[in-house]
């Protein structure tokens, strides 16, 4: 015997199944995005701060070449004549300078018209505020101009275009030096002279078309002989 009361139970179970399935679907989608999203902030991150210590590097390469002398790649040797201890006086950030922004593979979108990006990132003394040097590159750029698409997809230097890394240097003083004797007399010691203490100011910087995404700043401070 047939009871009418069943009469579309199944229908009714299969939309409600249907409902569920949907929403559990949806919810795996939502979570999914979220995490990709997450993943892809996490590597932006991650690239911004590579490129911030690269900031780092350069601007203290560039305090060692001024005192080591400037590299002179014709004949492979430092030009011992111009050593000096450079002292602060570039005005900044009016005057930060646009090192790679007129190579040929830099286009209009690439250049960060902001030169206080990093400045503004640091506490620092802000009235008449002078330093050695002001410099901004971009990232892609440089690899583009050294190395080419032959290494790394073009689409790659395309993506990492979209960062630059700035640095400013201050130099903040006497500072006391340790550094190696270079006599062989017995009396020779490990202790050097006084020396002159810099402070590099680096950002790692993204910049997607006209707006800044992502500032990772970092300082460190380097002690040179007089």
């Amino acid at each position: 015997m047939i009871n009418n009361n069943e009469k579309g139970f199944a229908l009714v179970l299969s939309l409600v199944l249907m409902l569920v399935m949907s929403l559990m679907g949806g919810a795996l989608i939502v979570i999914s995005a979220g995490d990709h999203q997450s993943n892809n902030r996490s590597d932006e991150y991650q690239q911004t701060f590579y490129v911030a210590e690269t900031a780092l590097l350069e601007g203290e390469r560039y305090v060692l070449n001024q005192s080591l002398g400037p590299w002179n790649i014709s004949n492979h040797q430092r030009d011992m004549s111009k050593r000096n201890l450079p002292n602060n006086t570039v005005s900044f950030p009016t005057n930060m300078t646009q090192k790679n922004y007129n190579s040929k593979s830099m286009s209009s979108d690439n250049y960060l018209s902001q030169s206080d990006t990093c400045y503004n990132s640091f506490q620092v003394n802000k009235k008449n505020y002078k330093v050695v040097v002001a410099e901004s590159w971009n990232f892609g750029v440089i690899l583009d101009d050294s190395i080419g698409s032959k290494t790394i997809p073009k689409s790659e230097i395309d993506k990492l275009k979209k960062f630059y890394y700035q640095y400013f240097i201050e130099q903040v003083g006497s500072a006391p030096f340790k550094g190696t004797g270079t006599s062989v007399k017995k009396e020779a010691g490990n202790t050097g002279s006084d020396g002159i203490a810099y402070r590099v100011y680096g950002c790692g910087i993204k910049k997607e078309k006209d707006d800044i995404n992502l500032v990772v700043a970092l300082e460190s401070v380097i002690v040179l002989p007089k």
